[in-house]
């Protein structure tokens, strides 16, 4: 079995723009698995037949196309002609010494010149098994499903399926800029908008040298590891520990928070903007901290020109964490740091602050050479996948 046939779901609702998202699909496949031996990754009739080299274990590409977004199955799986008696001999061989007290066989038929219904491929390949192999037929909750797929030309098999993330291609959905803190629920929220098809633009503010690096090394980590998702990352280091230290002088301590984040969406979005963003993304939950109520929500999202999503807002801490679990940057988000949220932070943070007194106090700084020192003084960084040989452990459910 030296096939995986890989099966979408969402891409197949896009009418004309199908071929477009499916070329995508194909584009992301052959990057994800560039530096393993895969002969060939090549688009079929509603799916996509990724062809295997003699010495790639099927469990390496698994954990591949286990973070190529728009996959919404796969499976290891034999290729026969379209005949009946090859399709079964063919299944028969390659059961080899598995057994299961029941199984059923589940037969799609893409090529409908092919003279048996998909009913009658069913019944007879199940029936050359049973006779084959002595196995109980279960229709309703069998052990084994035994697939077969005629399409014209060619058939496949396989038994069981790998889940895929699901969502669209990566880079179909146009660009974002992601603020990434280095907590649990960022990272969690750029994964999201990354599985809807955006590639985003990573932005971390961080306070050295007033603090240690140490915020600036985890979201490296975070940025390598979202990377194996979107193939492709460009993270900005912004330097925001002066601008905090000058906001300390000049603003009243319980509006410092809803400041610090002001000049944040300020500088991600002329980042974003030089980058081609089209929104920026954040972490904010409602409720979760005091600069994330709905009152300083609104007072942030005021010095903003575009779009700012915010794919977390209606969560929790627990419905966040058990995410991050699952797509891996959790470990990463708990290691210690000395994030720049950190600094200078006000005991008692207004949280139903507003738009005028913010205004107010703003017209006597100097907003916009803060935010012009803090782009030019950034630092990119580029993360690609796959960069350097590396195991990815599977996914956990």
């Amino acid at each position: 079995m030296n096939s995986i046939v890989v099966h979408y779901q969402e891409i197949a609702l896009k009418g004309k723009n199908r071929p477009w998202f499916i070329g995508r699909l194909v584009r992301n496949i052959r990057q994800a698995v560039s530096d393993l031996d895969v002969a060939e990754v090549r688009a079929l009739n509603g799916r996509v037949e990724v062809v295997l080299g003699p010495t790639v274990p099927y469990g390496e590409v698994r954990g591949r196309l286990e973070r190529v977004f728009g996959i919404a199955n796969f499976s290891q799986a034999g290729h026969a002609a379209p005949d009946i008696d090859a399709i079964a001999n063919a299944i028969i061989a390659d059961l080899g010494e598995r057994d299961t007290p029941s199984f059923r066989v589940s037969a799609k038929r893409s090529d409908k010149r092919f003279p048996m219904t998909s009913p009658q491929i069913e019944r007879e390949v199940g029936g050359r098994i049973k006779s084959a192999r002595g196995w109980h037929v279960d229709l309703s909750n069998p052990a084994l499903t035994v697939h077969v797929e005629m399409l014209s030309g060619e058939a496949f098999y396989f038994f069981g399926k790998d889940r895929g993330p699901g969502g669209l291609p990566s880079g179909i959905s146009g660009r974002v800029a992601c603020l990434l803190s280095g907590g649990i629920d960022s990272p969690v929220a750029a994964y999201r908008l990354m599985k809807r098809g955006c590639s985003a633009l990573l932005v971390h503010f961080h306070s050295y040298p007033f603090l240690s690096r140490a915020s600036q090394e985890k979201v490296r980590e975070l940025a390598e590891l979202l990377t194996t998702y979107q193939l492709h990352t460009r993270l900005r280091l912004v330097p925001f520990g002066e601008i905090q230290r000058e906001i300390v002088l000049s603003v009243p301590h319980p509006l410092r928070v809803v400041m610090y984040r002001r000049m944040m969406v300020r500088i991600a979005e002329c980042l974003g903007r030089d980058w081609g963003a089209r929104a920026l993304v954040t972490g904010e939950v409602v409720g979760q901290v005091a600069s994330q109520t709905l009152d300083n929500m609104s007072v942030i999202d005021s010095v903003a020109s575009m779009p700012i999503l915010r794919p977390l807002v209606g969560t929790d801490k627990e419905e966040i964490t058990v995410e991050a679990r699952r797509i891996g940057t959790y470990p990463i988000s708990i290691i210690p740091d000395q994030d720049c949220c950190q600094l200078f932070t006000p005991r008692h943070p207004a949280t139903r602050a507003r738009a005028d007194h913010v205004e107010a106090v703003e017209r006597g700084l100097p907003i916009e050479e803060w935010t012009r020192k803090a782009v030019e003084s950034s630092v990119v960084e580029e993360f690609h996948f796959p960069g350097r040989k590396a195991a990815l452990a599977p996914l956990s459910d």
